[in-house]
């Protein structure tokens, strides 16, 4: 099966293409159709995805997989959330997103500084498509202060996702295994098996 990943984040295409490559499915990035992104005004994962799959489906007209994803901090009622990438401005790094975050929780104290990533992933069969295939997972954990690791990208490196562990400090492998991406595209293909 050939599909459309809807996504300029190198991070993101590498996990994604890793995880589906194993099942005959191979996936080509967005931007091979088009230079152009599509414009998140959805006010949720769910919706932004959407968002994002019918518009590589429209640039490429191949099936088109999107992924919406973020960090949700409970101290800071449920931010960055859907503006994760660009939480410190519309063209932050992630390091700028990330030193953002740790200086709002600065006087958050550590058992209040719960979270979670959240992934939500929608399969288009064209542009039109009604009826999309919307899968989510999440990956709970809490911010640490110091970062830590490199692996991963985004906030992984303050993402402690069991004591002495962040998620920038697990193997590509494990991370994929263990991570809201990884469930919601695990639940994806186990769809996608179904329908044949």
């Amino acid at each position: 099966m050939l599909l459309v990943l809807a996504t300029s984040n190198r991070g993101k295409l590498q996990e994604l293409q890793a995880l589906l490559a194993p099942l005959s499915i191979e996936v080509l990035p967005q931007s091979q159709f088009t230079s152009v992104a599509a414009e998140e005004t959805g006010l949720s994962f769910v919706e932004n995805a959407i968002l994002k799959a019918r518009h590589a489906a429209r640039a490429s007209g191949l099936p088109a997989i999107a992924d919406d994803s973020g960090i949700e901090v409970d101290a800071l009622r449920g931010a960055p959330g859907i503006y994760s990438a660009r939480y410190a401005g519309a063209q932050a790094s992630d390091q700028e997103n990330l030193q953002k975050m740790l200086r709002e929780l600065r006087d958050i104290p550590a058992a209040e500084r719960t979270a979670r990533y959240r992934c939500a992933l929608a399969f288009m069969r064209w542009e039109t498509d009604a009826s999309p295939l919307v899968c989510q997972g999440s990956w709970e954990g809490r911010i640490i202060d110091v970062p830590r690791g490199t692996g991963g990208f985004g906030y992984d490196p303050i993402f402690e996702v069991e004591p002495g562990i962040t998620a920038a400090e697990l193997s590509a492998e494990e991370k994929n295994r263990r991570s809201h991406r990884g469930k919601a595209l695990a639940m994806l293909v186990s769809e996608l098996k179904l329908r044949g």
